[in-house]
């Protein structure tokens, strides 16, 4: 029993820590585009002209935005691949902290977009269209972040689970729903889902159309179909009642 209370402890910590970790990076995304867009509107306000001057290289005069544009796009490759790497990862095995680093990555690739915009619009003389660039960039970043800002919130109050871009409700439990009211021996079910780091936890209340010493066993079997429904279906726990609340 200690070992058994020692190893549900850990996994509550593990859990929670998933939690936070999530929490972390999706501040770090809204700060990031709230950061980056009040640097732009700044720009915008003092009406700043910057300049770039020309260099010397291997006997040439080269202007020194060229070099700028080769770093930037140097350092924007290797974000633009781990993004795209990332992403299906996150998706295969439900996992929203790395999929908060995956638009990390994306916004470090946007950034370093903007500030290449930037430096070809000085290079025509068009002073604003750097700081414009920079601000549209920001608030798609800013927005990213204060989606999963809400959903990493959501998480860590045992809100309804959301998908893992959280735009739309997560379908398993209406898959749990479904697949419990298609029991000939289940007359209603109620199915409540909570989600721990990137597993889910089921409680589900439900109604047999009759009672006997045989619903012991259906409902063991039940949970089991239903773990295997999904992989991401740790835990089950079927609950008989006499009527839905």
């Amino acid at each position: 029993m200690p070992d058994d209370k020692h190893r549900v402890l850990k996994r509550a910590q593990r859990l929670e820590a998933w939690s936070l970790a999530y929490l972390v990076g999706s501040v770090a995304l809204l700060f990031m585009g709230m950061w980056l867009f009040v640097e732009s509107v700044l720009k915008l306000v003092r009406a700043e002209y910057p300049s770039i001057g020309t260099t010397q290289l291997f006997g040439h005069t080269v202007w020194m935005g060229w070099l700028m544009l080769a770093a930037l796009l140097w350092s924007a490759v290797p974000s633009v691949l781990l993004g795209r790497v990332k992403l299906p990862l996150a998706e295969s095995l439900h996992d929203k902290v790395l999929h908060a680093d995956a638009l990390m990555n994306k916004a470090d690739w946007l950034t370093a977009v903007a500030a290449m915009l930037g430096i070809l619009s000085i290079g025509m003389g068009w002073w604003w269209a750097d700081a414009v660039a920079a601000g549209v960039i920001a608030l798609d970043i800013a927005w990213d972040g204060q989606r999963h800002l809400r959903t990493a919130l959501g998480d860590l109050m045992d809100r309804t689970p959301r998908t893992l871009d959280s735009k739309h409700a997560e379908p398993l439990p209406r898959r749990i729903h479904e697949a419990l009211c298609g029991l000939d021996w289940v007359e209603a079910a109620q199915v409540r889902v909570r989600e721990d780091g990137h597993v889910f936890c089921a409680d589900v209340r439900l109604v047999p159309k009759e009672r006997g010493p045989e619903l012991v066993t259906r409902l063991g079997n039940a949970a089991e179909d239903l773990k295997r429904l999904d992989w991401r279906l740790r835990d089950v726990l079927l609950v008989p009642v006499d009527r839905l609340g």
